[in-house]
């Protein structure tokens, strides 16, 4: 049991935490609060919340009670169900733009009205997605909020094997599948670049600096074929050796203020191409 454990966590459990807690999704384990309430800092606090996490970790009840609520919304279409209810169609003229992806997309939302001020963009990333669980929720979270574009990044997550290891192909397919969803509804897709990296925090060794260039050549061929908008984020990010440069970067994952600011006008310039402006 133990082993079968062990097995699902490292392919299924979702890395939600950015720059000490920036960032958290419901796919990633959470460490409970201390029972007095309060809260402990530095050494002490540490000590602390690693006591809890090895709690957590040897306790295979525990485990199997958050690997099985997981697989029981593995696409996470509980993420945005409600904001999705609450959100009014488009007014009439009114060009909706979904950005669509993992927690790259998703941490941009945090500066959405410096980014994109009186913009009618939707943010739906969620932290840890792949592009598998991307393709299940795509009717939910895009299709059916009715945008005349949508901007897809995905890829990063698959080549970090986050729900397990996947081909360059398999990843394309996914591509193939939003586009094909996306056509048949009316909607113009703009695919941007996977951004660099060198390593995963979460999953050291993969060695992903030539994976992700190899998968962004891929997706720009593939983009050129189908007349789909390319977005290259991938260029203005990376230093020579493939990874994030000095100062753009949290964790060499997941883009600073000043990436997102590098990011913001490529992306528009994206969306303004699909719209034929």
């Amino acid at each position: 049991m133990k082993i079968l454990l062990r097995a699902l966590v490292l392919g299924g459990i979702g890395w939600g935490a950015v720059a000490g807690g920036a960032q958290t999704a419901p796919a990633s384990p959470v460490t409970p609060a201390p029972a007095s309430g309060q809260v402990t800092s530095g050494a002490a606090g540490q000590a602390q919340g690693a006591a809890q996490r090895a709690t957590t970790a040897a306790d295979p009840a525990t485990q199997l009670a958050a690997l099985q609520k997981r697989m029981q919304d593995w696409a996470q279409l509980g993420y945005y169900r409600a904001r999705n209810a609450a959100l009014a169609p488009p007014a009439a003229g009114e060009q909706r733009v979904v950005f669509f992806g993992d927690s790259i997309t998703e941490l941009w939302g945090r500066s959405w009205d410096t980014s994109f001020p009186g913009k009618p963009y939707v943010n739906r990333g969620i932290s840890g997605q792949t592009s598998p669980q991307m393709v299940l929720r795509f009717h939910q979270d895009v299709v059916d909020l009715h945008p005349a574009v949508v901007v897809v990044l995905a890829g990063t997550n698959d080549i970090a094997e986050k729900t397990g290891p996947m081909t360059e192909e398999a990843t394309l397919d996914d591509f193939r599948a939003m586009l094909e969803m996306a056509r048949a509804n009316g909607i113009k897709m703009v695919v941007g670049s996977i951004p660099p990296a060198d390593d995963f925090p979460w999953n050291k060794g993969l060695e992903p600096a030539l994976k992700i260039k190899a998968m962004n050549a891929r997706l720009e061929a593939w983009c050129r074929s189908e007349g789909v908008v390319w977005v290259d984020y991938y260029t203005p990010l990376a230093d020579v050796n493939g990874a994030m440069k000095p100062g753009l970067s949290l964790d060499g994952v997941h883009p600073t203020p000043a990436g997102y600011a590098i990011m913001t006008p490529l992306a528009e310039a994206g969306i303004q191409k699909a719209l034929g402006k």
